[in-house]
């Protein structure tokens, strides 16, 4: 048990870390809308290139913060109905939802993406608009955002089995708030 405690410990770390980095691409994705906005229509000049950085960033911040969310339980679900359930319930809604769903989707996912990450970067796709950029970055969050993902998912299940077995006990039971 002291290894799965050590392992679920470091992936909550890991998300941790790479949710409050991902912070700051919300801030420079601030700056360049603001900043392509002021361009488009303050000076009449536009760029390709930095409407898909906009892209880009967006995408890095849903994908690669979703292990974060989900270690501060910030996912959506019914909480109407699932807040009324006593917690050794949640638990157990929690662990199914996870073995059921979760995982197996981000394991989909993470297979169905990673050949058209390895097909982009090998080729060197790039945008087909004018001054576009290159794809594979986009294309790499896609597998890695899934892989944190089910990396999240894994330890939250071993959290839960852990709860139900009187072995631990389950905190941030409420989504976190930011400040």
């Amino acid at each position: 048990m002291k290894f799965l405690n050590a392992f679920v410990r470091a992936i909550d770390a890991a998300n941790e870390a790479i949710g409050r980095a991902v912070l700051w691409l919300v801030g420079a994705a601030t700056l360049i809308s603001a900043g392509n906005a002021l361009a488009r229509y303050g000076f009449g000049m536009s760029s390709n290139a930095w409407l898909e950085i906009q892209w880009y960033l967006f995408a890095g911040i849903i994908l690669l913060a979703a292990g974060y969310t989900l270690k501060h339980n910030g996912h959506v679900r019914i909480d109407v109905v699932y807040g009324r359930f006593s917690a050794r319930t949640r638990a157990w809604i929690d662990l199914f939802g996870a073995l059921l769903f979760l995982l197996p989707l981000c394991g989909l996912m993470v297979w169905l993406s990673w050949p058209g990450f390895v097909d982009s970067f090998v080729s060197g796709e790039t945008s087909p608009d004018a001054g576009g950029l290159i794809r594979w970055p986009v294309r790499l969050v896609i597998p890695l955002g899934f892989a944190l993902l089910a990396l999240q998912g894994v330890a939250e299940v071993i959290k839960r089995i852990s709860y139900l077995r009187g072995e631990g006990k389950l905190t941030r039971e409420q989504p976190r708030e930011e400040v």
